[in-house]
């Protein structure tokens, strides 16, 4: 059965929103995106909470109208600064004669990790985990039926801020559309880019955006670490503003098609003004700004993995995305020397929406859509009462 939705993603400089048909998991269509321009958000507060509306009306508006159609209710991505990742290690006994894990078990085992939880201000609106393990077995996402005597796992929570939910829903409302849920964008975008092997091994997913960027350490069904750091590529695009002394649009220009390295190819940058006129600056002159900013961030990355408590081992790989400097030709090198291990760019999962700037608007639409098709559909085994558990 086909059926359209329409979600919407807050970056720290855009909203953006898709309409997508859907006829059952396999199949997704893609058949609008909308974007607007707006001022984003820091400290878990919008920059300017006039323009919200307007850029969330913009957005919504041009995705229908690509689409040709009007839809009422609308899926609400929750970016990362505005919740929290809570992960609690939980352990039972298993009782009989010939103990051995049931569903039971792991429905314990969670009531046990809610409790845990349970006074954390916010709204939970994702929960899943990371493994299980049977005595000292070794970890697995299947311990159904695994015979021991305890049961051990680590389960993760995404708590969304409710200053975000109400005001969201409000918003909405006010331009006539309805809040009809709630995701966690990062975690959409971790498990659709990050196959279930690496997740295994854990996995490192940075997002750098415009203000911010998120650090993500993944494993197994869920994210196990996240912080967010209030730099991004807007602070590279104010650094060339004042650096130079050109307009932020010209910056802006400047530091999109910059490459890392001073390659022979690049040797100057030119820059046509308002009166006509062109400037032009040196490949030089624009490193001399470019690259301490750029510094500065790596740096911060690299201590936030350093100091999560995340082991990472030889095979656990790094991903960059997002518009900060994965759309800049020798950035995830740049980055990748100063974390002392590769960096991939995400594998690609749309063709019209390639960009690293859509990756978090295509997580959220396929998390969306593989709770609502998992809700629908009749499924058996682990991941069936695993969706029964969390109410997906």
């Amino acid at each position: 059965m086909r059926s359209t939705i329409t979600v919407i993603d807050f970056g720290t400089s855009k909203v953006v929103a898709l309409v997508a048909e859907v006829s059952g998991r396999q199949r997704t269509d893609i058949i609008g995106a909308g974007i607007a321009p707006y001022d984003g958000f820091a400290d878990a507060r919008w920059n300017n909470p006039d323009m919200v509306n307007d850029a969330i009306s913009q957005a919504i508006r041009t995705s229908e109208e690509q689409a040709r159609t009007n839809t009422r209710d609308v899926y609400i991505g929750v970016p990362g600064q505005f919740s929290r990742i809570y992960t609690v290690e939980v352990k039972m006994d298993l009782q009989g004669a010939d103990p051995h894990v049931s569903a039971r078990d792991i429905e314990t085992l969670f009531a046990l990790a809610n409790e845990e939880v349970r006074e954390v201000r916010g709204t939970p609106i994702h929960r899943s985990p990371a493994w299980f393990v049977v005595d000292d077995g070794k970890k697995t996402l299947e311990p159904l039926n695994q015979h021991g005597n305890e049961l051990r796992a680590m389960i993760s929570y995404v708590i969304a801020d409710q200053f975000f939910i109400d005001d969201l829903s409000e918003r909405l409302r006010a331009i006539g559309k309805n809040a009809s849920g709630f995701f966690s964008t990062p975690m959409g975008e971790a498990m659709l880019y990050i196959s279930d092997e690496e997740r295994d091994r854990t996995a490192i997913l940075i997002d750098m955006g415009y203000l911010t960027t998120d650090v993500m350490a993944v494993e197994g069904d869920t994210i196990i670490f996240h912080r967010n750091i209030p730099l991004g590529g807007g602070h590279i695009t104010a650094d060339l503003t004042y650096g130079l002394d050109i307009p932020l649009d010209q910056a802006e220009q400047i530091k999109r098609s910059y490459i890392f390295g001073a390659p022979s190819s690049q040797t100057s940058f030119d820059i046509m003004s308002s009166d006509g006129r062109t400037q032009t600056f040196s490949y030089n002159k624009v490193a001399e700004v470019f690259d301490p900013r750029a510094e500065e961030i790596s740096e911060a990355i690299s201590k936030c993995i350093k100091e999560s408590g995340v082991r990472l081992g030889n095979w656990s790989v790094v991903y960059l995305t997002g518009g900060g400097m994965a759309i800049n030709r020798g950035g995830r090198e740049f980055l990748s020397e100063k974390l002392g291990r590769p960096v991939r760019e995400l594998p690609r999962k749309a063709v019209k929406l390639s960009s690293p700037i859509y990756s978090s608007a295509l997580g959220l639409l396929d998390l969306i859509i593989d709770t609502k098709t998992g809700a629908n559909a009749p499924q058996s085994g682990l991941k069936a009462f695993f969706r029964g558990l969390f109410g997906g």
